[in-house]
């Protein structure tokens, strides 16, 4: 019997235990706590899901967010078991480099009458009104989430950045049962602590989820931009092989007549096919240079020549390189000049390309009436006005006209172009500082307007003129000079057509052309040959011209001999590269052979009186 003296009697085991009511409210309090946060993350979770199948601003997003989380935390205070006081849950937003956070999401539940509309906050020091807009000094936030029990919980991001606070205020109400009190305090906070924590979690994914539909966008964006590239690319090129088929198929057929035996065409009829094919290879050069234009101009790598240009004179001259294209179609050139205009400062050749686009253009698309080119001041800008009684243009296509490789159906005379002529016009106008304007109507005719600027600012543009620009229009030198004095050049060219041409043409103007085709043939004629000049190709078979040239300037014996590049070499900064290796001037094929005289006369010439000054 002794060994159970020292167990409690019943009676005192009895009164230790729980009452059962207790039990049974831990219990239900702990299934409601637990339901409500499942409910909690439920609504959040379709919140996510709306984010992610609906593109909406990261704004709209989060106030979804934070409005279903006081409402479900109020909504779960008011279907406990327990017997919850009067509350009212905010979320107070915290501003980066703010002291303040402002309530922007409350939810409220019912208040007896006898209670305030707007539950209170309480610090050490002050109580603090829940309500919309209500600004929270920072320092008080930190007092109720310190507290105990706390009042507030801290939301922040996945890289511990504050967003804002989770608030509760709570209107106290009379109990006799300290140990409700306690059950109900310790809820509330575990309900808040957890909601706090579901709350930060949903933002972290609903920001990822953000950030991946805006890389989509992006992506999706690109994709778009790269198809409409593909297309205008497949565009192009189907323009381009056109327009390249249609003159070659003239030259080779033409050359075909001229060489097939049995076929012995009059001298009328071979100028007519040679004219032709001059014809034909000018408008391939023209399509070449327009597509490097519009590459330089979009790797803002054009370069300008600023000159004060008279403008009366240019126009004359542009509508005289139209004149015969608009007689064969009957059509009436118009002039209008105002007296007030007399010069402008621009780069001379640039508008008269502008210029001559436009012109080609409405003689393209008018059969019929006149084309005319109208020359007004407004202000401080030129108005230079290309009209016509062509076919018009409809509000659709002109929405697209300047677009590159935009085209509109068909021409009234079949011509068909790569359609950058108007892009290239377009963008040299902004590097002028002016823009071109369209009018037209379908039917009626149409109206181009370049817009000018009649002075430059200072520094614009470049000091030089663009690599090339001589092969986009021939000299209008005549093609035969009278010859000149037995002089010996020296034709450093791989290419067998190419050489034949200017030895052929310099050999009619009276010079005596030793062709040789790469760098030891060179060396080999050097050893009894004293040209006046030497024209050098860059690309040769066993050596680059340039190094040649350096190699020349080096010999004593050499290195006073002109020379003259003439080189397919025609890019941004080509000119610039071989003047620099120490040649005397610089040519680019197809070679213009009235500009290659004069610079042949001119360093020949140079040349001459040097070598005389030395005897």
């Amino acid at each position: 019997m002794q060994q159970y003296s020292s167990l409690p009697d019943q009676n005192s085991q009895i009164d230790a235990r729980p009452k059962p009511l207790t039990i049974i409210q831990q219990l239900c309090a702990k299934l409601w706590l637990e339901s409500s946060l499942n409910q909690l993350q439920s609504c959040l979770n379709d919140c996510l899901l709306s984010a992610c199948n609906t593109v909406r601003s990261a704004g709209a997003a989060e106030a979804e967010i934070f409005q279903t989380v006081v409402q479900e935390i109020n909504i779960a205070l008011d279907s406990s078991n327990v017997a919850f006081t009067h509350c009212a849950v905010g979320i107070a937003l915290f501003q980066g480099q703010e002291t303040v956070a402002t309530v922007c999401y409350i939810s409220c539940s019912p208040s007896p009458n006898s209670q305030p509309p707007f539950p209170e906050v309480l610090t050490a020091e002050k109580k603090l009104p829940l309500r919309l807009q209500e600004v929270i000094e920072l320092e008080d936030l930190q007092q109720l989430e310190n507290q105990q029990p706390p009042s507030a919980w801290r939301l922040a991001d996945d890289s511990d950045n504050l967003i804002g606070w989770l608030i509760i205020a709570a209107v106290p109400l009379s109990s006799d049962r300290e140990s409700l009190i306690e059950l109900q305090a310790k809820l509330r906070s575990q309900l808040m602590a957890r909601s706090a924590k579901h709350c930060t979690t949903a933002l972290v994914q609903l920001r990822h989820i953000l950030s991946w539909q805006q890389r989509y966008q992006q992506f999706s964006n690109f994709n778009q931009e790269l198809e409409r590239t593909n297309q205008l690319k497949n565009q192009f090129l189907a323009n381009t092989s056109h327009e390249i088929r249609t003159p070659l198929g003239s030259i080779i057929g033409f050359t075909h007549l001229l060489l097939a035996q049995g076929y012995q065409p009059t001298i009328e009829r071979q100028q007519e096919y040679l004219n032709i094919i001059q014809s034909s290879g000018k408008h391939l050069l023209a399509l070449i240079n327009d597509i490097l234009d519009l590459s330089k101009i979009e790797a803002n790598q054009m370069e300008v020549q600023w000159e004060t240009v008279d403008v009366p004179l240019l126009c004359i001259n542009v509508l005289a390189m139209v004149k015969e294209k608009a007689a064969n179609k009957g059509l009436r050139l118009c002039l209008e000049l105002e007296p007030d205009i007399t010069t402008l400062v621009a780069d001379s050749l640039r508008l008269k390309q502008m210029l001559l686009n436009l012109l080609f253009n409405a003689l393209k698309f008018t059969s019929k009436g006149s084309v005319g080119l109208q020359v007004a001041p407004k202000g401080v800008f030129v108005h230079f006005t290309i009209w016509d009684t062509g076919t018009g243009i409809s509000q659709q296509d002109q929405a697209q006209l300047f677009e590159p490789y935009f085209q509109i159906a068909k021409a009234v005379d079949g011509v068909e172009g790569t359609g950058l002529g108007l892009a290239v016009t377009r963008k040299l106008a902004e590097i002028h500082g002016g823009s071109v304007k369209v009018e037209s109507e379908v039917d009626r005719g149409s109206r181009f307007t370049l817009i000018l600027p009649l002075e430059q600012e200072a520094g614009v543009g470049g000091d030089e003129g663009v690599e090339g620009a001589g092969a986009a229009k021939y000299s209008s030198s005549p093609l035969f000079f009278t010859p000149s004095s037995s002089v010996d050049i020296l034709l450093v060219e791989d290419d067998l057509p190419n050489a034949d041409l200017i030895q052929i043409y310099l050999d009619q103007l009276g010079y005596q052309v030793t062709w040789v085709k790469n760098a030891a043939q060179m060396w080999e004629a050097l050893t009894h040959l004293d040209p006046a000049v030497i024209l050098m190709d860059v690309c040769l078979a066993d050596a680059n011209g340039l190094n040649l040239v350096q190699q020349l300037r080096e010999n004593l014996q050499y290195r006073t001999i002109p020379i003259i590049v003439q080189t397919a070499m025609a890019m941004k900064g080509d000119r610039e590269t071989c003047l620099a290796a120490g040649v005397n001037d610089y040519i680019s094929k197809p070679i213009d052979l009235p500009l290659l005289a004069s610079l042949v006369a001119k360093y020949s010439k140079a040349s001459t009186e040097v070598d005389g000054q030395i005897e």
